[in-house]
């Protein structure tokens, strides 16, 4: 066995177990957090925004109405990277350290020769692999019924293969929502924290989400509750939820890993 295997194995974090009064305090740092560096967080949060209503201009400027209800489940999938940001924030606020723009941001672009852009290679192919499944159900339930222009014609989805079509979308994503919050969870503030493999990062993301599983289902839907409800009016919300949520997420990670 390989020297820098058994240095890679050393550094494996220890699960701990959680309880209800954890999921409490972490919202409450990251609403500390977001508090005590408010433009960094407005600034990570807009970017996610403006990124939003280019999606949404981009759908409705092209017709393609029928693409916001997958871009819309899949787009906080995004929401990780954006908040990479936040949880270096978080990490030299926890040990002290002055936040400078340039640092800040130099330790993200650093990210690039580290473990992060293959934990983004496979949620983009998460992402992209949603919204190919979701036009194949599209086709499968819609496909043989009348033509009909979706954007104006909203009553279509009142239809039997339209509620079906509702329901079927919102089990698969509420699928692949669980696969891939259950594998970042914990591994992105973890691979910025710590120098491990993504691989090891995903699988330890499992391991909390299994020691856990009643704390993280709840987790999870609190944390697409806030950004479903943040999104509706036109993305601002998300201008407060987000550095809250990334913020609580790193200090979830301390409390999650030893």
């Amino acid at each position: 066995m390989s020297q820098s295997y058994l240095e890679s194995a050393e550094a494996v974090p220890e699960v701990r177990l959680l309880t209800p009064e954890d999921l409490r305090l972490v919202l409450f740092a990251g609403m500390r957090d977001f508090r005590r560096a408010p433009a960094f967080g407005l600034f990570f949060a807009a970017t996610y925004v403006i990124f939003g209503w280019i999606i949404l201009y981009s759908l409705t400027t092209s017709g393609n109405l029928w693409w916001i209800l997958p871009a819309a489940a899949g787009f906080p999938i995004l929401g990780p990277f954006i908040a990479c940001g936040l949880y270096e924030v978080s990490r030299r606020l926890e040990l002290g350290l002055p936040l400078h723009w340039g640092e800040v941001l130099g330790v993200i672009l650093s990210q690039k020769d580290r473990q992060i852009p293959s934990m983004a290679a496979i949620v983009v192919i998460f992402f992209l692999f949603w919204n190919f499944l979701s036009h194949m159900v599209f086709a499968l339930f819609m496909g043989m019924q009348p033509i009909v222009n979706i954007s104006s014609s909203f009553e279509s989805f009142l239809t039997a293969h339209g509620l079906t079509l509702l329901v079927v979308e919102l089990l698969v994503g509420a699928v692949f929502a669980s696969i891939l919050f259950s594998i970042t969870v914990v591994s992105l503030p973890l691979l910025l924290d710590r120098e491990i493999d993504f691989v090891t990062a995903m699988i330890t993301s499992v391991q909390v989400v299994q020691a856990n599983p009643v704390l993280m289902l709840s987790w999870g839907i609190t944390i697409a509750g806030i950004l479903f409800f943040a999104m509706l009016p036109g993305f601002l919300g998300l201008l407060i939820a987000l550095p809250v949520l990334g913020h609580a997420t790193w200090h979830l990670y301390r409390l999650a890993l030893d």
